[in-house]
């Protein structure tokens, strides 16, 4: 949520006769809590003050989730598979282990493995068989959770 769209809730909890308004925002770990303040007892005037916004960040004891990148070690074609005419070594949704072969790069007529370096699932895969790849550039994403 950027500021402007901020401003607005402001204006528009302004404008109506609601005192509160609550969002959330995700998965339920950010809300943004919007109340109309009163005005001290007996000061002339205007009987409610500009709204202060209330962020309140909710901790999780939930495991946190951190997703890793694979990457092309160099150039060449990408093939999902070891062997021509082989299946795929992973799909999405697969689990795979540390050093685990998730591809092979073919350069220079030599099929090259590429290894998974950390454990976790894989949830997307980026690149399609027989695409050419350059060094570096993303393969697949792993989402690995860690205890928080």
């Amino acid at each position: 949520m950027d500021i402007e769209q901020l401003r607005e809730l402001v204006r528009l909890l302004d404008r109506c006769e609601v005192s509160e308004l609550e969002i959330k925002q995700g998965d339920g770990r950010t809300r943004l809590v919007l109340r109309k303040a009163k005005a001290p007892e007996g000061s002339p005037g205007q009987s409610v003050v500009p709204v202060a916004p209330a962020v309140v960040e909710e901790q999780a004891v939930a495991p946190k989730e951190t997703k890793h990148t694979v990457v092309a070690p160099l150039v060449g074609i990408f093939h999902s598979w070891a062997r021509p005419e082989g299946k795929a070594l992973v799909a999405c949704g697969d689990q795979v282990k540390v050093g685990q072969r998730v591809g092979t790069i073919q350069s220079l007529n030599v099929l090259n493995e590429v290894e998974s370096t950390i454990a976790g699932r894989i949830s997307e895969i980026l690149v399609h068989d027989g695409q050419p790849v350059e060094y570096g550039q993303p393969l697949m994403t792993i989402e690995s959770v860690e205890e928080a």
